[in-house]
């Protein structure tokens, strides 16, 4: 691959503004967002969930990479590309009061940092918008089918 990880000519951030979304670490909190809702593309999939006790965290973003996807070189590359995209991303819609889990596919890797970019923001659109068919949440509509 000779495409640069990150892209070079990506907008900088008005007014050098610093935007920090916290990490997921813990397995509970992965587990939680995946009941939420989804929306998936064809780079990665991404989980969002309300959390229930809102805190003072703002929005949290964890990476999932499965084995299946590659060894290690290959899985560590693709979390490194979509933590640069989720870096420059000047208009996500994230809320603070949400957790996000972005669960990546092999195509991650080769797909053009400028369109994972777009595809970033458009998951974030489509997993709050709320006649998305592809942002359901599980448990709930479930139950409401029955």
């Amino acid at each position: 691959m000779n495409e640069p990880d990150a892209c070079p000519s990506a907008p900088a951030r008005a007014s050098g503004e610093t935007y920090e979304i916290a990490r997921l670490r813990r397995r509970a909190d992965f587990q939680r967002a995946a009941r939420g809702r989804r929306a998936r593309l064809a780079a990665f999939a991404l989980q969002a969930n309300r959390r229930a006790t809102p805190d003072l965290l703002g929005a949290r973003v964890g990476f999932t990479v499965t084995k299946k996807v590659g060894g290690a070189v290959v899985r560590n590359r693709i979390r490194r590309r979509l933590k640069e995209a989720l870096r420059l991303s000047r208009n996500l819609e994230t809320r603070p009061d949400h957790d996000y889990v972005v669960m990546a596919q092999r195509e991650a890797l080769g797909r053009r940092f400028d369109l994972l970019l777009a595809d970033l923001e458009r998951a974030f659109l489509l997993v709050h918008s709320s006649s998305s068919p592809a942002g359901r949440s599980g448990a709930k509509d479930r139950d409401q089918r029955r």
